[in-house]
């Protein structure tokens, strides 16, 4: 099962995002790549603790207020900007692929944004 026929299936009103995907950062500050509109996705405004990625090895913790579930292959890595339907911009904390492993599921990515 992809993740378009879960969403057609469960999901009464999927969600669409705008992703800016980050690029790095330049003299002028942080670079995005323009805006893509994202579908389906579920939006969670859930709080929870996540891992971020640092520059050491150590890495960080923070909290994430909202987790979107999008399609697999979206393009969002951390730093990257998020509008969420409501019109807020979140940004992307951590990004996780998740995989089917053998079983009938969707695979989909899961951004946990700020």
């Amino acid at each position: 099962m992809t993740w378009a026929e879960f969403c057609a299936l469960y999901i009464p009103a999927p969600a669409t995002i705008a992703v800016e995907a980050y690029e790095g950062s330049g003299g002028r500050g942080d670079l995005y790549a323009a805006a893509a509109a994202v579908t389906p996705c579920v939006v969670e405004d859930t709080r929870r603790l996540v891992r971020v990625q640092t520059q050491d090895a150590a890495g960080a913790e923070q909290v994430s207020s909202t987790t979107v579930y999008a399609p697999l292959g979206t393009v969002a890595p951390p730093k990257s900007r998020v509008t969420l339907p409501s019109g807020r911009v979140a940004q992307v904390l951590a990004v996780s692929d998740i995989t089917a492993a053998g079983h009938d599921l969707p695979e989909y990515v899961e951004l946990n944004l700020e």
